[in-house]
């Protein structure tokens, strides 16, 4: 294992900086990132060979498959160093207990955000909401469709949206100039997600906050009508009362 400073972003574009080096550049090509991704996202398990080449060639495996898993991992050995690949039988990514991986930040960060939300942290809950958002909002390879990296954008998308709703609730909680941060974020959410009612709710809120209660009553009336038109349902009751006490203290 090595104890040199080592930083992976595997969402949006892949870096990989060790001793504040960018060796990323250095990878044996398209096979050599995708090799690369897989061990980044596995890193806590011994990945047997036949692992790596499923993962690579699900379904079009090139005849000596062996071997070129043994040529991709001695690239990538060059490429970043011996001490970061186990040399031998299956395969481990081996990073320093300080290595920084942006997916695992993003999953810790949204998980913090929701404690602190529920603890009325609301400082500490927006700030990491925006660390996760921030991570989330990159993806990860569009233009591959590996099976396994589809799963991955799938947890990328329910980070993105938790986190949104978090960063939203929190902005909506600190009031004053984070107001107008509560407004952009409930329009993302509504937008990204436009079937998840806690997002219109939050908007809602936020613009009710903000002096704007027409506009609040607007928002649900598009809620209402979008229901009914792509699912034949009305909202839930928890919507139903916000709308219902905002009519009451409307002028």
């Amino acid at each position: 294992m090595t104890t040199r400073p080592v930083r992976i972003q595997i969402c949006g574009r892949l870096a990989i900086e060790i001793d504040g080096v960018r060796r990323d550049s250095l990878l044996p090509g398209r096979q050599g990132r995708l090799l690369l991704t897989y061990l980044v996202v596995h890193r806590h398990d011994d990945v047997p060979r036949a692992q790596l080449a499923a993962a690579l060639w699900p379904s079009d495996p090139p005849d000596a498959a062996d071997t070129a898993i043994y040529a991709l991992l001695s690239k990538c050995r060059t490429a970043l160093g011996p001490d970061l690949l186990s040399p031998r039988g299956a395969v481990r990514l081996e990073l320093p207990p300080s290595g920084w991986v942006d997916l695992e930040t993003a999953r810790d960060a949204a998980h913090r955000a929701e404690s602190a939300l529920a603890q009325r942290e609301w400082s500490r809950a927006w700030g990491a909401a925006q660390t996760s958002l921030f991570i989330a909002r990159r993806g990860l390879l569009p233009e591959e469709d590996l099976h396994w990296i589809v799963a991955i954008r799938r947890e990328l998308q329910s980070l993105y949206l938790r986190s949104l709703e978090t960063y939203t609730a929190a902005a909506l909680h600190l009031g004053d100039t984070e107001l107008a941060t509560a407004e952009r974020a409930g329009r993302e959410l509504i937008t990204a997600a436009p079937f998840r009612e806690s997002g219109y709710r939050l908007l809602m809120r936020a613009l009710t906050a903000r002096g704007n209660p027409a506009e609040a009553l607007l928002v649900y009336d598009h809620l209402c009508r979008h229901l009914r038109d792509e699912l034949g349902i009305a909202p839930s009751l928890e919507s139903r009362d916000l709308h219902a006490a905002m009519l009451k203290t409307s002028p």
